[in-house]
């Protein structure tokens, strides 16, 4: 599900040739209003019941704060945090129901500490974070799982949407879709409340419990902004 429909056809027509399967395509823009509750009914009249949902909607912005415009950043806001929750609470109720479903939520390693030139994209990814873990938690006695996968540079659009030229971290770190992939799918096959894909993410991540949070901005900042080609 996406908007740019020639691409889903393709990936589905793909999908049918090399495994046998059932492909279906919705184009929809999720960071339309009510574009969650139009795709639940969508999916609801095609009798579909959906027992893994994945999250992976979203762009990000860079620049400094306040040269950003709020319609952009609006924008970007209602895709990364309104749709994913409202997708959220639309069709786990449906999992619940059935006893039965996964959630895979994806966030990123901004959502780990404040970030400049990417701080509104950072902030919504803390959200993504926050609610998929605490999610976990409190469906911890059902059989339906969320679990959060928090990637590192991904190589996508994402830079090109973002409107940031690859910094020296980016072109060190940076990481196949298809590894980050794999790594979300088994995490919430197995129920785990978060993964981060990667090495050097994961140590990355795990060194910001050390750091005190006014040197976290300033070490993202750095990274984020050094090397840039």
């Amino acid at each position: 599900m996406a908007r740019r429909e020639d691409r889903l056809k393709q990936l589905a027509e793909d999908l049918t040739r090399a495994h046998g399967v059932e492909a279906r395509v919705i184009a929809l823009d999720l960071g339309a209003p009510d574009a969650a509750a139009e795709l639940k009914r969508r999916t609801d009249g095609q009798g579909l019941e959906i027992d893994l949902l994945v999250n992976n909607a979203g762009f990000g912005l860079y620049g400094r704060h306040m040269e950003i415009a709020w319609e952009r950043e609006r924008e970007m806001l209602e895709l990364d945090v309104v749709a994913l929750a409202d997708l959220t609470k639309r069709y786990l109720a449906g999992m619940l129901e059935r006893d039965r479903g996964w959630v895979l939520q994806v966030a990123s390693i901004g959502g780990y500490q404040p970030s400049p030139s990417y701080a509104s994209y950072s902030a919504a990814k803390a959200y993504v974070l926050n609610l998929g873990e605490a999610l976990n938690y409190e469906l911890r006695k059902t059989n339906v799982h969320v679990t959060v996968l928090s990637p590192g540079v991904t190589k996508s659009e994402f830079l090109d949407v973002s409107g940031q030229k690859p910094a020296l971290y980016h072109r060190l770190t940076m990481m196949p879709a298809r590894k980050v992939t794999r790594a979300g799918l088994r995490a919430v096959l197995r129920g785990r409340p978060s993964v981060i894909p990667g090495f050097a993410n994961k140590v990355a991540a795990f060194s910001l419990r050390f750091m005190p949070r006014r040197l976290q901005a300033a070490a993202a900042d750095v990274m984020m902004n050094v090397g840039m080609a």
